[in-house]
């Protein structure tokens, strides 16, 4: 297994991802900054990571000459997104230093293997997950507890974005929902008092070396993310605290290399749920790349060179907005048009980020726009002030 030490960027050195979506375009465009080649795996062929990406490998994710290929190219490899084959990653990292871990990924693919984890890293971490059950079977169903009731019925793998999840309040609900979802094995979780959803992004060095960025506080809107505002306007110091302290104790325990995205819910009571993770840079973290000293991006790149981790302080405060392709369309209308970039890039502190996404359709990501201000308020004006020029509700 070939593990040279990277101490400096070296332009003969290749960094390889699995993906070829728009985050691994943004690690691309880190990694070329500090003077690595990028070699993306992807099975499309006109992908975003791939425009500009030094080396395209055409192949799926369980090619085994695609993944040869990826392996003799590069000195280190990692994922763009948390359903890539754990086994293609295991593969890979006998061959080539690999950060996160397949043991690492396979974890956060698995929302059964995810809560049990959760669960043993409570009592250093501090927090819990949301109680829940596995459902696979009617007979489970029959014997969920009344006090998991109204909950959430997710499944188990393959689940982003909202799909993959069902509200449900009775017993009947569930099994119309399990049936649905044709029978596959499912996580139902109770569903909490929600005051408001943080996440806290996360990297961890090869020395154990680790760094916690500023918490951010989310806004949903049909599953998909909305907006990201940091600092989160309702996070106290407190929990900001205990936060911070769960995710360094989480990362640690996973024996994790690379950036990790841990999701908590804030109670009602203010008091912490663990919800997910995502063993990669997370959409809330794209204001990292604006407002922050080291990116999310240049963080991941740091890692899997086993170079000293970046400086995480915030120099702006920020907020960012999520571009879906319902901004393209006026109203129900069906023919797109480009929107007014001139008219939002006129707002004060407006950078925008389009992911050269060449097909808008509804609820896809196109791109985000993040704000960044002197101050949050005038920060949230901004995004204000775009929402309405792009036609989004606010």
């Amino acid at each position: 297994m070939s593990d040279p030490f990277l101490p400096s960027a070296n332009p003969s050195a290749w960094l390889g991802v699995m993906g070829g979506g728009q985050l691994g375009r943004m690690f691309a465009h880190a990694a070329q900054a500090m003077g690595y080649k990028v070699a993306v795996l992807e099975p499309a062929a006109d992908c975003p990571a791939g425009q500009v990406a030094e080396r395209l490998i055409e192949a799926s994710y369980t090619d085994a000459a695609g993944l040869a290929e990826l392996a003799q190219a590069c000195v280190a490899v990692t994922t763009e997104f948390e359903n890539v084959p754990a086994d293609s990653m295991a593969w890979l990292g006998e061959r080539a230093f690999v950060a996160p871990a397949a043991s690492c990924v396979s974890i956060a693919q698995d929302r059964i293997a995810e809560k049990r984890f959760f669960v043993e890293c409570a009592p250093t971490s501090g927090v819990m997950p949301a109680p829940h059950k596995t459902i696979a079977s009617h007979a489970d169903i029959d014997a969920i507890d009344d006090d998991l009731l109204p909950g959430i019925l997710k499944t188990v793998r393959m689940g982003y974005d909202g799909k993959g999840q069902v509200r449900v309040r009775t017993r009947e609900d569930v099994r119309a929902a399990f049936d649905a979802m044709k029978g596959v094995t499912c996580l139902l979780e109770k569903m909490l008092p929600l005051a408001y959803e943080v996440s806290v992004l996360t990297a961890r060095g090869h020395d154990g070396a680790s760094v916690v960025y500023p918490i951010a506080e989310n806004v949903h809107r049909d599953g998909i993310l909305f907006s990201t505002t940091v600092p989160g306007p309702n996070v106290s110091a407190a929990c900001a605290k205990q936060a911070q302290d769960a995710a360094r104790a989480i990362v640690a325990q996973l024996g994790y290399v690379g950036v990790l995205c841990i999701e908590f819910f804030v109670l009602a009571d203010g008091s912490l749920v663990v919800n997910e993770m995502a063993p990669r840079p997370h959409n809330s973290g794209h204001y990292t790349i604006d407002a922050c000293v080291t990116s999310q991006f240049a963080q991941q790149v740091r890692a899997m060179a086993r170079l000293p981790l970046g400086e995480v302080r915030q120099h702006s405060p920020a907020v960012m907005l999520n571009i879906l392709g319902d901004v393209w369309f006026e109203g129900d209308g069906a023919t797109p048009r480009e929107p007014a970039w001139d008219r939002v890039l006129a707002l004060p502190g407006a950078n925008l980020h389009l992911y050269g996404k060449d097909d808008p359709r509804r609820a896809r990501k196109m791109g985000h726009v993040t704000f960044v201000a002197p101050t949050l308020e005038q920060a949230q004006n901004s995004l204000r002030q775009a929402c309405a020029i792009l036609g989004i509700p606010e």
